[in-house]
This record gives structure tokens, C-alpha cells and sequence, in this order.
């Protein structure tokens, strides 16, 4: 018999449906491995059903259809407080009343654990939250990223096997965020437990998450790590909502069963891979990023345009070329020896085969 590897999170078509007489879905058939020890994020707009995959996971919704199973056990029906992990909200829901040390030991008392263990593990959990010293503080006291801290750590303290985490940082400014995502990738690092993210922040997830779980209109588009993700989006969606795309329409001139091919795209032959059988003369969505594009004097390249308009950002410079009935997006890094082109001018553009992908037709939906 074939030994299978048990992964310490496991759904298996997954769905959730909250009204039963309609055919919308909150969530559609989502299956997904999540190996032991790894951080995934998932990633989506709002409605995407990311939130709600979150909460059956945790215990809090109960699937219409699937199952949930960890360490190869299913945990479908499992009260919450029976399931092992540990849940951080975007609100933290720090108790006022009781003081940082209280709050971070609130699920060892539940649990009857002894005094010396709980403040063993409150110190070492301030410690590790680089908040040591604050014990005797009361929520009202603590900024909101140190507020944040204090509820990761809460949910750590019963050394839980799975820490989800909806949208913590939310309600922080960005530069407050950005100094948290290192904090908590540095604990989930640190502690080796496996972890699932929520966030609509695109650059969150890709920051965090050693893979990225992307949702939309309840359905799973795309799983992979951030390289991944971003450079091979699978279809049109992928592709937009993960930073800045070209998606420039041709038509197939040197066929391709899979690997590169050339399309002719605003009357020049431009060279794509396929990552599927493609045939000559059919229609095609080419994606390129605009960092990928290299942009030249006029002659230089096989596409040339118009430059529309130029942002120059300090070392790197966005540029709009129009060409025909279409733009192109690119971003050059700034050297002293290259010029920056002025609006008005023309250009040539060109990029390498492997920087430029055919898309595959998102599946259509009619849920919200």
C-alpha cells in the first residue's frame, strides 16, 4: 500500500453555503494541503470567502459539504475549545480588565495548568513577543501593534498545532504593519507552528507566507509560493489582483504543444511561454509584468509606441506607451548611461520569452 504523507491540515472540498435555498456559495469545493510547520496565507478580496474558510477551520461555522482533518483526523463537529489552535482577530479581543500577564495566561488557566507553569510561560512568552516587562500592564496601556502582540502570544501560550490569524493588522498604519509582519514571521519562525493567514494585502501575504492560497468568489484560483503566484498567475484575475500586469490580446503565429511560442501582438511578433498546447492562428491573452518589459530608442525592440505619460520615482521610472489601440505599462530602473524617455516619444519595447506567459480563461462564477 502506498504510504501517503500526513499533512497537519488537510481540507478536503471544502464549501459553505448560509442559505440553502439559493445556489450561491460562501465557499466552493476548496481543497488544500498544508504541510506541518508551514505559514499559508489566504489571500483575497472581500467576499472572496477567505474569512469564512478561516472560521470553519477554527470551529466557528460549521462546512455545508467537505471536510476538515488534521494530523489525518477530522475535526468537523469538534467544539472550538477541543480543537488545538490558537485564533488571533483583528480586533485581538484583549480582555480590559485583566492585565497583559493575565490575558496571556487566560488559556492555561481554562486548561487547570499549575501557577509555575503559567508564569514560566508568560515570561517566555513576553520574551518572544519582545515585550518583557509589561506583564502588569492593562490593555488601555499598550499601543495597538503591541496590543497585537499580546493577543499572538495569548494564542500561542497552549502550544496550539494550528495559529490562524484573520486580518490582524488591519486596523495599523502601514508602517506599523510592515514592522509586524517581521515580528510575526520571526515568531512563527521561531516556534514551528503551522499557520494560516487571512489578509486582502497582497504584499502582506507575499511578505509572510511561504505559500499563498488566492480566493475568489468562494474558489481557490491559485495556490503556489509568492514567486510563484506573481510571475505565473494562472489566469486573468491571478494576474491583476497580484500587482501591476499587461495583458495584451494577439494571435498565435509559431504554435507551441508547451513552451515558448511567438504571438503577433499591435503588428509585431512577440514571444510568450504557453504552459499548455496552443495552435497557430488562435486567439491568446499574453501576461507580462511592466518590470519584465525593457523599454528602448525607437528601433531597439520589435513593439513600438508611444510614451504617454512618465512617473519618475526615484530608481525607477513607471512608463504608459501606447501602441495602437492599447497601452503597455513598464518600469525601468534608472541609470546614469540610460535616458528617461519624455512623453511624446518614441519607443521600442521587447521582453525575454520566459517573462511573458498565455493565460487560461478564469472559471466563471455567480457567487458573491
Amino acid at each position: 500500500m502506498t504510504q501517503h504523507k500526513v499533512h497537519d491540515l488537510s481540507l478536503r472540498s471544502l464549501s459553505k453555503t448560509y442559505n440553502p435555498t439559493s445556489s450561491e456559495q460562501a465557499v466552493r469545493d476548496v481543497s488544500l494541503e498544508i504541510a506541518r510547520g508551514e505559514f499559508v496565507a489566504l489571500l483575497g478580496p472581500s467576499g472572496s470567502g477567505k474569512t469564512t474558510t478561516l472560521m470553519m477551520i477554527a470551529g466557528f461555522e460549521d462546512p455545508t459539504a467537505g471536510d476538515i482533518l488534521v494530523d489525518g483526523k477530522s475535526i468537523v463537529g469538534m467544539p472550538p475549545n477541543r480543537r488545538d489552535i490558537g485564533v488571533v482577530f483583528q480586533n485581538y479581543a484583549l480582555f480590559p480588565k485583566m492585565t497583559v500577564a493575565e490575558n496571556i495566561g487566560f488559556p492555561l488557566r481554562m486548561r487547570h495548568r499549575g501557577k509555575s507553569e503559567i508564569a514560566a510561560t508568560v515570561g517566555r512568552l513576553l520574551e518572544l513577543i519582545r515585550l518583557p516587562g509589561y506583564g502588569e500592564r492593562y490593555p488601555n496601556e499598550l499601543s495597538g501593534g503591541q496590543q497585537q502582540r499580546v493577543a499572538l502570544a495569548r494564542a500561542l501560550a497552549f502550544d496550539p498545532r494550528l495559529l490562524l490569524l484573520d486580518e490582524p493588522m488591519g486596523a495599523l498604519d502601514r508602517k506599523l504593519r510592515e514592522q509586524l509582519q517581521l515580528e510575526v514571521k520571526r515568531i512563527q519562525r521561531t516556534l514551528g507552528v503551522t499557520t494560516v493567514y487571512v489578509t486582502h494585502d497582497q504584499e502582506e501575504a507575499m511578505v509572510l507566507a511561504d505559500r499563498v492560497a488566492i480566493m475568489n468568489h468562494g474558489r481557490l484560483e491559485q495556490v503556489g509560493t509568492p514567486a510563484e503566484v506573481y510571475n505565473r498567475p494562472v489566469n486573468r484575475f491571478v494576474a491583476q489582483f497580484l500587482g501591476t500586469a499587461n495583458l495584451l490580446l494577439g494571435h498565435v503565429v509559431n504554435a507551441a504543444s508547451v513552451g515558448k511560442a511567438e504571438a503577433e501582438v499591435g503588428g509585431a511578433r512577440l514571444p510568450f511561454v504557453a504552459t499548455q498546447g496552443i495552435a497557430a492562428g488562435s486567439a491568446v491573452e499574453i501576461f507580462v509584468r511592466p518590470e519584465c518589459v525593457v523599454v528602448g530608442p525607437a528601433g531597439a525592440g520589435p513593439l513600438t509606441g508611444t510614451v504617454e505619460s512618465t512617473i519618475f520615482v526615484g530608481d525607477t521610472t513607471r512608463y504608459t506607451v501606447q501602441v495602437g489601440d492599447f497601452r503597455v505599462l513598464a518600469t525601468s530602473h534608472n541609470r546614469a548611461d540610460h535616458p528617461i524617455h519624455a512623453p511624446g516619444t518614441q519607443v521600442s519595447m521587447r521582453w525575454s520569452a520566459d517573462n511573458a506567459i498565455a493565460l487560461e480563461p478564469a472559471p466563471s462564477t455567480s457567487a458573491s
